[in-house]
């Protein structure tokens, strides 16, 4: 049977989600839980990745057993055996052929900036001293939807067969004190939403003129674009998928 796991996870200790030999991530972590407790090999496969540092408040990943188990008992071993930093939150049974990366439809992530220093956040924002200009950065939001090709926000040599994306919703927030960047879109590209959110603030800063985005864009040059923001602002936030992935 194939079955979904809903997750959350702190990313400040690990090196990304995907499996990799010389660092711990949280797929490895995740699949050596799952083994010990069904006592046979687990193997997992997430919404995405995430890089290093960077959280998640909700990932999906499938994995396959024969074993029979009631989901809320495994739900609350597995967050007995795991770190403090990953939380399970549910897991159900899906149907056969139904993919945790494939089937996904939007992913939302959220990065937060602060505005103010803060001993308790200073670790989980990326804390600015200059004053940033809102406006100036949700008008520049706004041009995003005008392009479905982002080139050039995305990390150089990445391996994907186009870099088109079709972002459904982006703009900043003002919360206490911090500005909030949210954006939603059926995939994103590696490095993406922390390059758009370092190009962001550049305009923000009265770096580069909000129209210069248009440029920016249509170039599909990374050097063009702002510079990549720190991985531990950012946040995965939500995975949706089709009602038909369930039996």
């Amino acid at each position: 049977m194939r079955y979904f796991i809903e997750l959350s996870y702190n990313g400040s200790a690990y090196h990304g989600w995907q499996k990799q030999p010389t660092a711990v991530t949280v797929q490895e972590v995740l699949e050596n839980a799952l083994s010990t407790l069904l006592n046979e090999t687990i193997a997992v496969m997430g919404a995405g990745r995430t890089d290093t540092g960077v959280h998640a408040k909700q990932m999906f990943a499938h994995f396959d057993t024969a074993r029979e188990f009631k989901a809320e008992d495994l739900v609350y071993k597995l967050n007995s055996f795991l770190p403090y930093d990953i939380a399970i939150i549910s897991i159900f049974k899906v149907n056969p052929d139904a993919h945790a990366r494939f089937d996904a439809t939007k992913r939302s992530y959220i990065y937060r900036v602060g505005l103010h220093k803060n001993v308790f956040t200073h670790k989980l924002a990326y804390a600015l001293k200059q004053p940033l200009d809102i406006d100036k950065m949700n008008a520049a939001a706004k041009i995003l939807f005008d392009y479905k090709d982002f080139q050039c926000f995305s990390k150089s040599n990445t391996d994907v067969k186009t870099y088109h994306c079709d972002i459904m919703e982006a703009q900043w927030i003002a919360k206490h004190n911090e500005l909030h960047f949210e954006i939603t879109a059926d995939r994103f590209l590696r490095n993406m939403v922390r390059a758009i959110v370092g190009t962001m603030i550049n305009i923000g800063l009265g770096k580069i003129e909000v129209n210069n985005l248009h440029t920016i864009i249509q170039s599909k040059n990374r050097s063009e674009a702002g510079y990549s923001v720190p991985a531990h602002g950012l946040y995965l936030t939500k995975v949706e998928y089709p009602e038909t992935i369930k039996p």
